[in-house]
Parts: C-alpha cells; structure tokens; sequence
C-alpha cells in the first residue's frame, strides 16, 4: 500500500503543479482554491506512504536514494503549505509543487528499477521524450526570433520611418505592429513549457531501466536542463505578474535560449546520455 500511496500523491501533486500556474499567473482564486486542495491531499497521502514506509522498516530515517528522495518532496511540501499558511505565499507553490513532483515520481514507480514491458513501448517513450524537448527547443528560438523583431520594429518606429520609405529600416516595413509580435514571442513560450516539462518527465521515466540511479541526476546535461526549466518558469511568471514586455521580455527570452544553448553543449560532456549514442 506504501507505494500505491506514493502514487496517489503524485498524482495529486501533478494536478496542483498544473493548477497553480493559473492561480499565480492570472491571481485566480478559483484555481488558488483548487491548487491547495490538490496539493493537500497530495501531502496527506505522501505522508501516510513515508510514514507506512518507515513503520514496515522498523526504522526511523531512510534507507537508499528513492526513500531519501520520497522523505525530501515531503519536507519541501509541508515547507511550502507553512509558507502559505503564515504568509498565504502561493506564489512560491510555481516552484514548489513541480519539484515535489519530480522528487517523488520516481519513487512513485516502484521499490525497484523500473522495466518496459518491451523494448517497442521503450522506443516509442524514448520518440516522445526527444519531441518533446526539441518542440520546446523550437519554441524557445522561435520566440527569440519574434523578440529580436520586436526590438527591430520598436528601433523602427522610435526613428518615425514610414512604409516604404528609401532607407535601411525600410525593408522591415512588413513587419507587423508591437503587440502582435509580442503576443507571438509569448505564445509560443506557453507552447515550449509544457512540451518541456513533459520531456523532463519522460527523461526520468526512461532513466530507471538503466543501472545509472541517482546518478543520472548529477549528469550535467540533466543539472542544466533542469536549471533551464527553472529559467523558463521565472521568465513567464515575471512576464504575467509584472506586465514585463517589449525589451527587457525580449533580453530574458535570450537569457533562456543561453540557457538552452548550455544544455546542448553539456550534452559533448555529458558521460550518461549523448545524442550521438542510441
């Protein structure tokens, strides 16, 4: 029953990971409601799973990584739940309630090292993870691109050139106005988290069936791309919460594309997983 808990709690923190973003993002209170509720009852079960985990143990203080790592999502939970009790912070659950999820979704798999039914159903994992994170990619150059021909436009307008006027800027007269563009860059921004969230996540699962463990979260491809991804939530909270655009939006998209950049240079370091290997 230990892990059956474990694994109703995932769920549950998945669900208040995605709800929190609107609850945050938008100052939602119908999601803020839902969001806690969740992610209550996400702690409660993971606290009966520790707490059966240990009692069957006959011990006190955890035995191996997935344990440790169960123990610690618990910790970071309730410190998030005091956080909002006293301060009614929900803003910090944007961090929170995701690496809760990803702390206790491994140990959500099972006691021991995860195995695919066969080796097709490992591919087509596999497919899904690398189209994931390369959707993300796209989207993350993309809305670089769109930022870059935001500060081209507004560079534009600020020197009052006028359609088809004989001059430099005059070639970028098709471009459309501000706001769509900025629309644009953030629009797809949206699109790139999910499919990189999701790509983390099956990154995790295809990674139990190898003998590698935690160690596969010391690789630095993995350290950088989770950083990435912490990069990726500040920009779009910064972005809704303090009406950031135009220019500084478009400095911080290029500061996750750096970010991305450093992902795939840490991938011709990188001893656990490379692309040039199957």
């Amino acid at each position: 029953m230990t892990l059956l808990w474990l694994q109703v709690a995932a769920v549950l923190y998945a669900a208040g990971s995605v709800a929190v973003f609107p609850a945050v993002l938008y100052k939602n209170e119908r999601w803020r409601s839902i969001c806690v509720h969740l992610a209550g009852m996400g702690f409660f079960f993971h606290f009966v799973s520790v707490v059966e985990m240990l009692v069957m143990a006959h011990r006190w203080m955890p035995v191996g990584i997935r344990e440790t790592e169960s123990l610690l999502a618990l910790l970071l939970a309730g410190l998030f739940f005091l956080a909002w009790w006293l301060y009614g912070a929900i803003s910090l659950g944007i961090f929170a309630l995701p690496v809760t999820f990803f702390l206790v979704f491994v140990p959500s798999l099972g006691l021991t090292r995860y195995t695919f039914p066969s080796q097709g159903a490992r591919s087509d994992w596999l497919i899904a993870h690398i189209a994931a994170l390369l959707a993300a990619s796209a989207a993350l150059c993309f809305s670089l691109l769109a930022s870059i021909l935001y500060l081209a436009q507004e560079r534009r307008i600020k020197r009052k050139m006028k359609a088809g006027e004989d001059s430099w800027w005059a070639p970028l007269d098709w471009l459309p106005p501000l706001d769509t563009i900025d629309r644009i860059a953030h629009a797809t921004l949206l699109f790139g988290f999910p499919c990189m969230t999701i790509g983390l996540v099956i990154g995790a699962v295809l990674v139990q069936e190898t003998p590698l463990g935690a160690a596969y979260f010391l690789d630095p491809k993995v350290i950088a791309s989770f950083a990435m991804w912490c990069v990726y939530v500040l920009l779009l909270y910064l972005r809704h919460r303090t009406g950031l655009r135009g220019r500084k939006a478009a400095y911080l998209s290029g500061a996750v594309l750096v970010a991305m950049l450093v992902v795939w240079i840490a991938n011709l370091v990188s001893h656990v997983h490379r692309f040039s290997t199957p």
